[in-house]
């Protein structure tokens, strides 16, 4: 498959990088959030260091589709690190009561000199910022009851900030997805393009597709056979990764004529079936002590 680097960064991002820096003195934390099934791809190196030494909560979104156990050690390796992180489903709602403690948690200090100050009743305000389709302005409409922030299965949706009062006591601050302009390896750039935080309309999905099955082969064979019949994945080892989408797509009966697999749409339905969790909780990005988190 081609090996080209996978970039996006659109004309709004640059600006949304200028917003953090010019909104940043009005708000007494940022909620940075990531995607649970890639922990780290996920995470956008240039926001922490815009947000200095600003109070920060990583919130990570999709909670719900990462491998539970995957979850447990990540945030083992948050706190052993002395930070804070959360893992929610803004679908269901789970997790998601956690947060007003946690920034209530984070600000104790702030908050107990507000109260000194006779200011015990201000408001919290609030940052949410992460990379494209995360899920924030999900989150805001959550917490919001209403659907304030526009929310959709697509990056690039939000292009402006907007304030939200929200229903736990704290004003927050949605700002449009950003990436950043390069990614360190390639690995990462086919993390972000399969939870769909690149448009797939720029992309080669084949090779995102092939990307994925490879990783799924690799951390979760079993998975993999289950939800494609595959039995005994043993007998594929000598298989290169696109050979092995060929024999799912085959499975899957996407045939065309002369018996050749459709493998565009067995790519599409890959990504689609990963991104909808019907291949089960997936976490691509294992938890290790030393992460750069």
């Amino acid at each position: 498959m081609p090996s080209t680097q996978i970039q996006w960064f659109p004309g709004h991002m640059a600006k949304t990088r200028r917003l953090i820096t010019e909104c940043l003195p009005y708000v007494d934390i940022v909620i940075e959030m990531r995607d649970a099934r890639v922990p780290i791809s996920s995470k956008n190196p240039e926001i922490r260091r815009l947000c200095g030494k600003k109070p920060m909560l990583t919130v990570f979104a999709k909670g719900d589709l990462s491998d539970p156990a995957q979850n447990e050690a990540w945030r083992r390796v948050f706190e052993n690190n002395g930070k804070s992180c959360l893992f929610i489903d803004c679908k269901s709602g789970a997790g998601i009561n956690k947060l007003a403690p946690s920034v209530g948690e984070i600000l104790a200090e702030k908050t107990s000199k507000y109260s000194d100050k006779g200011m015990s009743g201000r408001t919290l305000k609030a940052m949410v910022v992460g990379i494209p389709n995360v899920g924030k302005s999900s989150l805001i409409n959550r917490l919001s009851g209403s659907a304030k922030a526009k929310a959709e299965d697509r990056p690039g949706v939000t292009t402006s900030k907007q304030w939200v009062t929200t229903k736990i006591g704290i004003d927050l601050l949605d700002m449009p997805g950003v990436l950043w302009p390069k990614f360190d390896d390639e690995r990462t750039g086919e993390n972000l393009a399969a939870i769909k935080a690149i448009k797939d309309d720029i992309l080669d999905t084949e090779r995102i597709a092939t990307a994925l099955c490879s990783r799924l082969r690799e951390l979760y064979p079993e998975k993999l056979s289950e939800r494609y019949k595959l039995g005994d994945m043993s007998r594929y080892s000598a298989l290169e990764d696109w050979e092995l989408v060929e024999e799912i797509g085959r499975k899957r009966g996407f045939l065309v004529s002369g018996g050749e697999v459709d493998y565009e749409r067995t790519c599409n339905m890959l990504l689609a079936e990963f991104r909808a969790g019907s291949i089960g909780r997936i976490t691509l990005e294992a938890a290790y002590d030393e992460a750069d988190i």
